[in-house]
């Protein structure tokens, strides 16, 4: 049904517009009634049940940062089936991102291409919203994503994310210091170590007792991603993800002029499966095993995320697949999950 669906209505959709729509529906069921409804026919199996981060997650598999961005729509994704659900990316200034169009889909490679550019209402816009999720008595894990803000200039970067994370850590259960999309300018700058190491430890000072975890692009080389797993272990974070989007068009069948009118942005989705399994054991082989690894790109089966899970990754996430896998993807994957594990 859903196929049908897309094929014919949602893909000639404008993919922003598209998203609202979805959206809509979303925040929808996370209205308290149609909630329980909702999981009557998504719940995961208990058996699924998984703990990291000193929390304790319904399934191993969560929606990733970017999908809700205002922190509008946990309970709707939670009533859908996901773990977990990991908003923002959230800046401690609003902004309204980049101009539109912004977001392209480029179908035969099942795959999107975003240049957002962090837009969002706010961090302490999102902290009331927060606040009131805290209190529902069944409700996901929430991680908070945090990045820079855009009007910020890049050797303030620091206090810009101290900012957001003295807001939001305490209604957090765990906080990420994204430094990996491509559509801020100068903000991949900041994965070099020398450069990261100050705002890692300056939010983590911020953070308290909240987990924090760094994410990462796939665009590093090996040398790269090694060194900012151990970095993160050094200073006592608790885990990092693994991977953002990433800038190459390598291996795409879209035809060239398709991808060319996308212009850039970072690309997610199935062509990232093989770099993100990749960066996934690179972080596993030199991080303590207790270290929490969030795995995510590429991700569209419970065979993907059964893959990611027996390399190494504690969690798993997903994104670009539910866009064209439509509204019971979470529900397929854990009841997959579950046949993979009898």
């Amino acid at each position: 049904m859903y196929p049908l669906l897309f094929r014919h209505l949602l893909s000639r959709m404008d993919p922003e517009s598209a998203h609202h729509a979805a959206m809509r529906v979303i925040r929808m069921l996370g209205v308290r009634p149609l909630t329980a409804l909702a999981r009557t026919v998504t719940a995961p199996s208990p058996e699924l049940r998984t703990r990291a981060l000193g929390l304790e997650f319904e399934s191993p598999f969560g929606i990733a940062a970017g999908f809700d961005k205002d922190a509008v729509g946990a309970m709707g994704l939670y009533a859908l089936g996901f773990g977990h659900v990991e908003v923002g990316t959230l800046t401690a200034i609003p902004q309204d991102g980049n101009p539109r169009p912004r977001l392209f889909r480029l179908i035969p490679d099942r795959a999107v291409v975003n240049r957002m550019g962090f837009n969002n209402r706010g961090a302490e816009a999102a902290a009331r919203r927060l606040a009131a999720l805290r209190r529902r008595r069944r409700r996901p894990v929430i991680g908070v994503n945090i990045g820079k803000s855009r009007v910020v200039d890049v050797a303030e970067a620091t206090a810009d994310y101290v900012r957001s994370a003295r807001m939001l850590a305490p209604l957090a259960d765990y906080l990420v210091v994204n430094v990996s999309s491509p559509n801020t300018p100068g903000l991949r700058g900041l994965q070099a170590v020398e450069t990261l190491r100050p705002l890692l430890e300056a939010v983590h000072a911020a953070s308290g007792t909240t987990p924090l975890l760094v994410k990462f692009a796939p665009d590093l080389d090996d040398d790269e991603i090694e060194a900012v797993a151990l970095l993160a272990a050094e200073l006592g974070l608790d885990g990092v993800i693994a991977t953002n989007t990433t800038i190459s068009r390598a291996g795409l069948t879209t035809p060239a002029d398709v991808v060319a009118a996308a212009g850039a942005g970072g690309l997610s989705g199935a062509p990232l499966k093989a770099r993100s399994l990749e960066a996934l054991r690179i972080v596993r082989r030199v991080v303590p095993a207790d270290f929490c690894v969030i795995s995510v790109g590429g991700v569209e089966t419970a065979a993907d995320v059964r893959e990611r899970l027996d390399a190494g990754a504690t969690l798993v996430q997903g994104y670009t697949a539910f866009l064209y896998r439509g509204p019971f993807w979470g529900r397929q994957i854990n009841r997959g999950l579950v046949r993979r594990s009898r």
